[in-house]
């Protein structure tokens, strides 16, 4: 008869450290992913600048260059009033 005492024989006190270890190794190989959807791929769409505003832009920063843009200054203190009133 054979008596081990109060720890079984088939006892591993690593056992249960290298089976964490396995876990954070297979959880630290999952990668993030991203899905846009078909609505914000549209949006994206419409955000971009198209050809009209680009030609806008490119006058108002030669009129810049040349000194004759013309600031309006009624408009300019009716868009500052209305974006701090909230309208």
């Amino acid at each position: 008869m054979k008596i081990n005492g109060p720890n079984p024989t088939n006892f591993n006190p690593y056992k249960q450290a290298l089976k964490d270890r396995q876990t954070i190794k297979s959880e630290s190989y999952k990668k993030d992913s991203i899905e846009i959807s078909q609505e914000a791929k549209k949006l994206q769409k419409q955000e971009q600048p198209d050809e009209k505003r680009a030609e806008y832009v490119n006058e108002i920063k030669q009129k810049i260059d040349s000194n004759q843009y013309k600031i309006n200054y009624e408009k300019l203190a009716q868009k500052m009033q209305d974006f701090w009133t909230g309208k």
